[in-house]
Protein backbone atom coordinates (compact mmCIF):
# COMPACT_ATOMS: atom_id res chain seq x y z
CA UNK A 1 0.00 0.00 0.00
CA UNK A 2 1.24 3.89 -1.16
CA UNK A 3 0.34 6.40 1.13
CA UNK A 4 -1.02 7.20 4.51
CA UNK A 5 -4.47 4.90 4.98
CA UNK A 6 -7.39 7.01 6.49
CA UNK A 7 -11.07 6.02 7.35
CA UNK A 8 -14.56 7.61 9.01
CA UNK A 9 -14.55 6.20 12.22
CA UNK A 10 -17.43 6.40 14.84
CA UNK A 11 -15.19 6.30 17.59
CA UNK A 12 -17.51 7.22 20.00
CA UNK A 13 -21.10 7.89 20.31
CA UNK A 14 -21.83 10.95 18.48
CA UNK A 15 -17.99 11.35 17.60
CA UNK A 16 -17.36 10.80 13.89
CA UNK A 17 -14.17 11.66 12.16
CA UNK A 18 -11.72 10.92 9.40
CA UNK A 19 -8.50 9.67 10.67
CA UNK A 20 -5.25 7.66 10.06
CA UNK A 21 -6.16 3.82 9.91
CA UNK A 22 -3.97 0.92 9.89
CA UNK A 23 -4.61 -2.09 7.42
CA UNK A 24 -2.84 -5.56 7.91
CA UNK A 25 -2.36 -7.75 5.56
CA UNK A 26 -4.34 -10.27 4.24
CA UNK A 27 -4.65 -13.53 5.66
CA UNK A 28 -5.88 -16.65 4.77
CA UNK A 29 -8.40 -16.56 2.67
CA UNK A 30 -8.51 -12.64 2.46
CA UNK A 31 -7.95 -10.14 0.54
CA UNK A 32 -6.45 -6.73 0.90
CA UNK A 33 -8.95 -4.33 -1.21
CA UNK A 34 -8.05 -0.41 -2.15
CA UNK A 35 -11.45 1.07 -2.03
CA UNK A 36 -12.45 3.26 -5.13
CA UNK A 37 -15.94 4.05 -4.03
CA UNK A 38 -17.96 3.50 -2.00
CA UNK A 39 -21.72 4.56 -1.45
CA UNK A 40 -23.26 6.73 1.88
CA UNK A 41 -26.58 4.50 2.65
CA UNK A 42 -28.73 5.77 5.16
CA UNK A 43 -27.44 2.33 7.19
CA UNK A 44 -24.32 3.74 7.78
CA UNK A 45 -26.49 6.78 9.40
CA UNK A 46 -28.51 4.45 11.48
CA UNK A 47 -25.03 2.89 12.81
CA UNK A 48 -24.12 6.56 13.84
CA UNK A 49 -27.87 7.43 15.37
CA UNK A 50 -27.53 3.75 16.91
CA UNK A 51 -24.12 3.79 18.86
CA UNK A 52 -22.67 1.55 16.57
CA UNK A 53 -25.97 -0.68 16.34
CA UNK A 54 -24.57 -3.63 18.09
CA UNK A 55 -20.92 -2.94 16.41
CA UNK A 56 -18.15 -2.70 19.00
CA UNK A 57 -16.82 0.43 19.40
CA UNK A 58 -14.57 2.35 17.58
CA UNK A 59 -16.32 1.35 13.86
CA UNK A 60 -15.14 1.76 10.70
CA UNK A 61 -18.05 3.08 8.88
CA UNK A 62 -18.80 2.02 5.33
CA UNK A 63 -20.35 -1.57 3.27
CA UNK A 64 -21.21 -0.60 -0.29
CA UNK A 65 -17.97 -0.45 -1.83
CA UNK A 66 -15.88 -1.68 -5.08
CA UNK A 67 -11.92 -0.88 -5.35
CA UNK A 68 -9.43 -3.31 -6.41
CA UNK A 69 -7.69 -5.98 -5.42
CA UNK A 70 -4.12 -5.81 -4.33
CA UNK A 71 -3.02 -8.31 -2.39
CA UNK A 72 -4.44 -12.36 -1.92
CA UNK A 73 -3.95 -14.16 1.27
CA UNK A 74 -3.34 -17.80 1.30
CA UNK A 75 -6.46 -19.90 -0.17
CA UNK A 76 -7.66 -16.99 -1.98
CA UNK A 77 -8.49 -19.38 -4.54
CA UNK A 78 -10.18 -17.31 -8.13
CA UNK A 79 -8.73 -13.66 -7.41
CA UNK A 80 -5.77 -11.93 -8.38
CA UNK A 81 -4.30 -8.53 -7.90
CA UNK A 82 -5.86 -6.20 -9.93
CA UNK A 83 -9.13 -7.61 -10.33
CA UNK A 84 -11.96 -4.76 -9.78
CA UNK A 85 -14.20 -6.25 -6.94
CA UNK A 86 -17.43 -5.11 -5.22
CA UNK A 87 -17.67 -6.05 -1.74
CA UNK A 88 -20.63 -8.02 -0.14
CA UNK A 89 -21.27 -7.75 3.40
CA UNK A 90 -23.48 -11.05 3.34
CA UNK A 91 -21.56 -13.46 2.11
CA UNK A 92 -22.39 -17.27 3.07
CA UNK A 93 -20.58 -18.67 5.63
CA UNK A 94 -20.41 -22.76 4.17
CA UNK A 95 -21.05 -24.01 7.68
CA UNK A 96 -24.04 -22.57 9.48
CA UNK A 97 -27.37 -24.78 9.91
CA UNK A 98 -28.98 -22.89 7.01
CA UNK A 99 -25.64 -23.11 4.40
CA UNK A 100 -26.00 -27.28 5.62
CA UNK A 101 -29.21 -26.93 4.56
CA UNK A 102 -28.19 -25.35 1.35
CA UNK A 103 -29.90 -21.93 2.23
CA UNK A 104 -26.59 -19.86 1.71
CA UNK A 105 -29.15 -16.65 1.11
CA UNK A 106 -30.54 -17.15 5.22
CA UNK A 107 -26.76 -17.56 5.93
CA UNK A 108 -26.67 -16.88 9.84
CA UNK A 109 -22.79 -16.71 10.31
CA UNK A 110 -21.21 -14.45 7.66
CA UNK A 111 -17.59 -15.03 7.19
CA UNK A 112 -15.29 -11.43 8.29
CA UNK A 113 -11.92 -11.14 8.37
CA UNK A 114 -11.22 -9.94 12.36
CA UNK A 115 -8.33 -8.50 13.86
CA UNK A 116 -7.06 -6.62 10.07
CA UNK A 117 -8.35 -3.08 10.69
CA UNK A 118 -6.66 -0.44 12.98
CA UNK A 119 -6.50 3.56 14.82
CA UNK A 120 -3.46 4.90 15.30
CA UNK A 121 -3.75 4.01 18.37
CA UNK A 122 -3.91 0.28 17.71
CA UNK A 123 -7.39 0.28 19.06
CA UNK A 124 -9.13 -2.44 16.91
CA UNK A 125 -11.62 -1.27 14.56
CA UNK A 126 -15.32 -2.86 14.01
CA UNK A 127 -16.02 -2.65 10.14
CA UNK A 128 -19.28 -1.56 9.56
CA UNK A 129 -20.92 -5.77 8.50
CA UNK A 130 -17.86 -7.02 7.89
CA UNK A 131 -16.57 -4.28 5.40
CA UNK A 132 -15.71 -0.70 6.52
CA UNK A 133 -15.74 0.94 2.94
CA UNK A 134 -15.65 4.18 4.17
CA UNK A 135 -11.44 3.91 3.58
CA UNK A 136 -8.67 4.16 1.18
CA UNK A 137 -8.49 0.30 2.04
CA UNK A 138 -10.23 -2.59 3.83
CA UNK A 139 -9.63 -5.99 4.18
CA UNK A 140 -12.26 -8.64 3.52
CA UNK A 141 -13.13 -12.70 3.21
CA UNK A 142 -12.18 -13.77 -0.25
CA UNK A 143 -15.88 -14.81 -0.43
CA UNK A 144 -17.64 -11.10 -0.24
CA UNK A 145 -15.18 -9.97 -2.96
CA UNK A 146 -16.87 -10.22 -5.91
CA UNK A 147 -15.24 -9.55 -9.39
CA UNK A 148 -17.24 -7.55 -12.05
CA UNK A 149 -16.44 -6.12 -15.32
CA UNK A 150 -14.18 -3.10 -15.51
CA UNK A 151 -16.32 -1.84 -18.27
CA UNK A 152 -18.84 -0.83 -15.69
CA UNK A 153 -18.16 2.12 -13.69
CA UNK A 154 -16.92 1.76 -10.70
CA UNK A 155 -19.09 4.36 -9.11
CA UNK A 156 -22.29 2.59 -10.16
CA UNK A 157 -20.78 -1.01 -9.17
CA UNK A 158 -20.40 0.15 -5.78
CA UNK A 159 -24.05 0.62 -5.57
CA UNK A 160 -24.95 -3.67 -6.50
CA UNK A 161 -23.20 -4.04 -3.04
CA UNK A 162 -25.88 -2.55 -0.99
CA UNK A 163 -28.71 -0.57 -2.00
CA UNK A 164 -29.35 -2.17 -5.62
CA UNK A 165 -29.06 -5.68 -4.31
CA UNK A 166 -31.20 -5.15 -1.53
CA UNK A 167 -33.64 -3.55 -3.60
CA UNK A 168 -34.20 -5.98 -6.78
CA UNK A 169 -33.44 -9.11 -4.71
CA UNK A 170 -36.32 -7.97 -2.40
CA UNK A 171 -38.41 -8.32 -5.76
CA UNK A 172 -37.07 -11.47 -7.41
CA UNK A 173 -35.56 -13.62 -4.47
CA UNK A 174 -37.60 -12.26 -0.78
CA UNK A 175 -40.90 -12.07 -2.36
CA UNK A 176 -40.54 -13.44 -5.97
CA UNK A 177 -42.76 -11.23 -7.47
CA UNK A 178 -44.83 -12.59 -10.59
CA UNK A 179 -45.19 -11.14 -14.05
CA UNK A 180 -48.32 -8.65 -14.07
CA UNK A 181 -48.25 -8.24 -10.21
CA UNK A 182 -49.29 -5.07 -8.73
CA UNK A 183 -46.63 -3.66 -6.65
CA UNK A 184 -46.38 -0.81 -4.34
CA UNK A 185 -42.93 1.09 -3.01
CA UNK A 186 -43.65 3.10 0.51
CA UNK A 187 -40.08 5.24 0.57
CA UNK A 188 -38.72 5.84 -2.41
CA UNK A 189 -34.52 6.40 -1.99
CA UNK A 190 -32.15 4.62 -2.94
CA UNK A 191 -33.29 0.95 -2.05
CA UNK A 192 -36.61 1.89 -2.95
CA UNK A 193 -35.77 3.07 -6.73
CA UNK A 194 -33.82 -0.24 -6.96
CA UNK A 195 -37.47 -2.00 -5.63
CA UNK A 196 -39.03 -0.26 -8.67
CA UNK A 197 -36.18 -1.04 -10.95
CA UNK A 198 -36.65 -5.02 -9.81
CA UNK A 199 -40.40 -5.11 -10.22
CA UNK A 200 -40.04 -3.70 -13.56
CA UNK A 201 -37.65 -6.21 -14.48
CA UNK A 202 -39.79 -8.90 -13.28
CA UNK A 203 -42.96 -7.81 -14.88
CA UNK A 204 -45.26 -6.11 -12.96
CA UNK A 205 -48.43 -4.70 -14.40
CA UNK A 206 -48.33 -1.57 -11.88
CA UNK A 207 -45.51 -0.03 -9.80
CA UNK A 208 -47.18 2.44 -7.28
CA UNK A 209 -44.29 4.82 -5.74
CA UNK A 210 -45.22 6.50 -2.21
CA UNK A 211 -42.99 9.19 -0.77
CA UNK A 212 -44.02 12.45 1.18
CA UNK A 213 -41.27 13.94 -1.25
CA UNK A 214 -42.80 15.17 -4.37
CA UNK A 215 -38.63 15.25 -5.87
CA UNK A 216 -38.57 11.20 -5.02
CA UNK A 217 -41.62 11.08 -6.52
CA UNK A 218 -40.37 12.41 -10.21
CA UNK A 219 -37.18 10.54 -9.65
CA UNK A 220 -39.43 7.52 -9.50
CA UNK A 221 -41.30 7.77 -12.61
CA UNK A 222 -37.62 7.97 -14.35
CA UNK A 223 -36.79 4.30 -12.52
CA UNK A 224 -40.84 2.94 -13.75
CA UNK A 225 -42.80 3.67 -11.48
CA UNK A 226 -46.32 3.62 -13.14
CA UNK A 227 -48.49 5.19 -10.45
CA UNK A 228 -47.48 7.89 -7.62
CA UNK A 229 -50.50 7.23 -5.60
CA UNK A 230 -51.64 4.42 -3.30
CA UNK A 231 -53.79 1.66 -4.50
CA UNK A 232 -55.07 -1.80 -3.86
CA UNK A 233 -51.15 -4.33 -5.08
CA UNK A 234 -50.28 -7.90 -4.73
CA UNK A 235 -47.05 -6.24 -3.03
CA UNK A 236 -45.86 -3.57 -0.62
CA UNK A 237 -42.58 -2.60 -0.10
CA UNK A 238 -42.27 -1.20 3.15
CA UNK A 239 -38.30 0.87 2.87
CA UNK A 240 -39.19 3.04 5.50
CA UNK A 241 -39.73 0.62 8.50
CA UNK A 242 -41.99 2.99 10.90
CA UNK A 243 -45.48 1.76 12.08
CA UNK A 244 -47.17 4.50 10.33
CA UNK A 245 -45.86 3.17 6.65
CA UNK A 246 -46.39 -0.39 7.65
CA UNK A 247 -49.62 0.42 8.62
CA UNK A 248 -50.63 1.45 5.24
CA UNK A 249 -48.64 -1.32 3.28
CA UNK A 250 -51.06 -3.45 5.28
CA UNK A 251 -54.12 -1.39 4.50
CA UNK A 252 -52.94 -1.61 0.84
CA UNK A 253 -52.57 -5.15 -0.05
CA UNK A 254 -55.30 -7.39 -1.79
CA UNK A 255 -56.79 -10.97 -0.55
CA UNK A 256 -53.69 -13.15 -0.37
CA UNK A 257 -51.30 -10.09 -0.76
CA UNK A 258 -47.46 -9.73 0.96
CA UNK A 259 -46.00 -6.92 2.58
CA UNK A 260 -42.53 -7.10 2.45
CA UNK A 261 -40.62 -5.09 5.58
CA UNK A 262 -36.77 -3.83 4.11
CA UNK A 263 -36.66 -0.72 6.10
CA UNK A 264 -34.56 -0.36 9.17
CA UNK A 265 -36.95 0.66 12.21
CA UNK A 266 -35.32 2.74 15.03
CA UNK A 267 -34.46 0.84 18.49
CA UNK A 268 -38.40 0.27 20.40
CA UNK A 269 -40.42 1.01 16.90
CA UNK A 270 -43.53 -1.09 17.39
CA UNK A 271 -46.69 -1.62 15.71
CA UNK A 272 -50.23 -3.35 16.44
CA UNK A 273 -51.81 -6.00 14.12
CA UNK A 274 -55.90 -6.80 14.01
CA UNK A 275 -55.04 -10.42 14.07
CA UNK A 276 -58.64 -11.15 12.33
CA UNK A 277 -58.20 -8.75 9.90
CA UNK A 278 -54.64 -10.30 8.69
CA UNK A 279 -56.39 -14.01 8.62
CA UNK A 280 -59.42 -12.77 6.61
CA UNK A 281 -56.90 -10.86 3.91
CA UNK A 282 -54.83 -14.15 3.89
CA UNK A 283 -51.94 -11.32 4.19
CA UNK A 284 -48.21 -12.92 4.16
CA UNK A 285 -45.74 -10.79 6.23
CA UNK A 286 -42.07 -11.10 4.92
CA UNK A 287 -38.75 -9.71 6.36
CA UNK A 288 -36.11 -8.58 3.86
CA UNK A 289 -32.18 -9.02 4.95
CA UNK A 290 -30.69 -7.10 2.29
CA UNK A 291 -33.43 -9.16 -0.03
CA UNK A 292 -31.88 -11.85 0.80
CA UNK A 293 -29.10 -11.73 -1.78
CA UNK A 294 -26.01 -13.93 -2.40
CA UNK A 295 -22.78 -11.85 -3.38
CA UNK A 296 -21.23 -14.67 -6.10
CA UNK A 297 -24.52 -15.59 -7.59
CA UNK A 298 -26.44 -11.70 -7.86
CA UNK A 299 -23.99 -9.25 -7.84
CA UNK A 300 -22.31 -10.65 -11.78
CA UNK A 301 -25.86 -10.46 -13.22
CA UNK A 302 -26.92 -7.35 -11.37
CA UNK A 303 -23.68 -6.00 -13.30
CA UNK A 304 -24.68 -8.06 -16.52
CA UNK A 305 -28.23 -6.04 -16.56
CA UNK A 306 -26.65 -2.40 -15.74
CA UNK A 307 -24.33 -3.09 -18.90
CA UNK A 308 -27.35 -4.77 -20.88
CA UNK A 309 -29.48 -1.07 -20.07
CA UNK A 310 -31.81 -3.40 -18.05
CA UNK A 311 -30.40 -1.37 -14.72
CA UNK A 312 -29.94 1.84 -14.51
CA UNK A 313 -27.22 2.63 -11.79
CA UNK A 314 -25.66 5.79 -13.49
CA UNK A 315 -29.11 7.35 -12.86
CA UNK A 316 -28.83 6.59 -9.35
CA UNK A 317 -25.31 8.19 -8.86
CA UNK A 318 -26.32 12.17 -8.09
CA UNK A 319 -22.90 13.10 -7.14
CA UNK A 320 -19.54 11.96 -6.30
CA UNK A 321 -16.86 13.31 -3.15
CA UNK A 322 -13.78 13.01 -1.61
CA UNK A 323 -13.24 10.59 1.66
CA UNK A 324 -13.35 13.81 3.40
CA UNK A 325 -17.08 14.74 2.23
CA UNK A 326 -18.56 11.78 4.16
CA UNK A 327 -20.20 14.45 6.50
CA UNK A 328 -21.58 16.60 3.51
CA UNK A 329 -22.94 13.53 1.99
CA UNK A 330 -25.17 12.52 4.82
CA UNK A 331 -26.48 15.62 5.47
CA UNK A 332 -27.60 15.37 1.33
CA UNK A 333 -28.80 12.01 2.14
CA UNK A 334 -31.22 13.27 5.27
CA UNK A 335 -32.16 16.03 3.54
CA UNK A 336 -33.13 13.79 0.38
CA UNK A 337 -31.34 16.19 -1.68
CA UNK A 338 -29.72 12.90 -3.21
CA UNK A 339 -30.09 9.26 -4.75
CA UNK A 340 -26.84 8.73 -3.81
CA UNK A 341 -23.29 10.63 -2.80
CA UNK A 342 -20.26 8.15 -3.53
CA UNK A 343 -17.24 8.28 -1.61
CA UNK A 344 -14.35 7.65 -4.10
CA UNK A 345 -11.60 7.51 -1.84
Amino acid sequence: MKGPQRGVVLGEPGSVALEEIHVDAPGPGEVLVRIEATGVCHSDLHVIEEDGWHHALPVLLGHEGAGTIEAVGPGGEGLAEGDRVVIGWKAACGQCSMCKRRRPRQCKKPPAAPGRLHRHDGAELTPVLRTGTFATHTVVPAVAAVKIPRELPVEQACLIGCAVATGVMSVLETAKVWEGARVAVIGCGAVGLSVIQGARIAGASEIRAIDLDERKLEQATHFGATHTEPGPVDFVFDVVGRSATFDQALGMIVSGGTVVLIGLSPAGEKVELDLPGLFAKRARILVSHGGDHLPEEDFPRLARWALEGKLDLAGMVTRTARLDGWEEALAAMKSGDVIRTVLTP
